[in-house]
């Protein structure tokens, strides 16, 4: 186990994109984050108090927390210095980055030396098995995106609060760093090999009762050229009963790919359910989610209310302004 609380490292983020993971943990585990630590000319701020190492010691903190989410998962040469001291000043280092930890030897070696742990959680510890798209019992749920970062977990770890607080069955199931490190469990699917992705997904979607449902944690986009792999692994391996689309409006091209345009709702909504159909016929749209984080609130609104009236879906923003309308659409399933 990760022990907690957190300090969380945004190094040299760019901006706050970057910083998804720190963010996540900030937004559904405060109690956990005591603070950040950031290097020179990070572009990011979550708002937490700067501490030093030893401040963040005395404060409490046990394990520091790489919360930055960089193109490519690498651990920066500029970061070395300040992880190698956290553990020799006791503190454990937890990342959800490609580039392992424990595949560092000068870090391996301080926390050999020091009693430290490193944890890595993007790697599989299950022996997944290959998907034989057999139904299962209970319900699923899958939020799937225009692009990657636009609000899929956070929708569906919104609609499992709404749902508990409802007395509904309900799950959230992480299929990423964040989410797992918000939660302690999970599958790091895109960490697992290709022709065990939708295995993993099954694995962790198992029969459950008629009325739970499991909220499964989007990866990706089906249009993002780089990462399109996990979303239709999840699609298949999920086999979900309902979908809920996600989109970012201010976003001019895809993440990371100046050359791309985000696709529109209705491309997204044609496009996914007509895959989604092949694992489960009875699959549906439900409901849309906006991430509008860089709208004003009156602006926000009128592009809800214009994105129900075009989609003939249920749409909101629903770390902002609450998910029970995606909450009610399940019950038309």
């Amino acid at each position: 186990m990760i022990e907690t609380p957190y300090l969380l490292f945004l190094g040299d983020a760019p901006d706050m994109l970057a910083a998804k993971v720190a963010i996540g943990i900030r937004d559904w585990r405060p109690g956990n984050a005591v603070g950040q630590f950031r290097l020179p000319g990070c572009g990011a701020d979550l708002g937490l108090t700067d501490m030093t190492l030893a401040q963040a010691r005395a404060a409490g903190a046990r394990t520091v927390v790489i919360g930055v989410a960089n193109r490519g998962g690498v651990i920066s040469h500029e970061w070395k210095k300040v992880l190698v001291t956290a553990l020799e000043e006791g503190f454990d280092l937890a990342a959800g980055l490609h580039n392992l930890l424990r595949d560092e030897p000068d870090l391996r070696a301080v926390a050999e030396a020091t009693g430290r742990k490193l944890h890595d959680v993007r790697v599989p510890s299950v022996k997944y098995p290959i998907a034989d798209g057999k139904k299962r019992t209970g319900k699923r749920c899958l939020a799937v995106g225009t692009d990657c970062s636009v609000g899929k977990m956070y929708t569906a770890m919104a609609m499992e609060r709404e749902m508990h607080a409802a007395g509904m069955k309900a799950t959230f199931r992480a299929t990423g760093q964040t989410g797992i490190l918000i939660t302690g469990d999970g599958v790091p699917l895109d960490a697992v090999i290709a022709d065990f992705m939708a295995g993993s997904v099954e694995w962790l979607t198992p029969d459950n009762d008629p009325d739970h449902w499991d909220l499964i944690e989007g990866q990706g986009s089906l249009f993002h050229v780089s990462f399109s792999g996990v979303t239709m692994a999840l699609i298949h391996g999920g086999q979900p009963d309902a979908l809920i689309l996600c989109h970012e409006p201010t976003r001019t091209h895809m993440r990371g790919l100046p050359d791309y345009t985000p696709p529109t709702l209705e491309a997204l909504r044609d496009m996914v359910l007509s895959i989604a159909r092949i694992a489960n016929p009875a699959c549906e749209v439900v409901g849309v989610s906006i991430n509008t984080q860089h709208m004003a609130e009156d602006d926000a609104r009128a592009y809800l209310a214009k994105v129900e009236a075009e989609m003939e879906l249920p749409a909101t923003d629903p770390y902002r302004f609450g998910a029970a309308p995606l909450v009610a659409a399940l019950a038309t399933i």
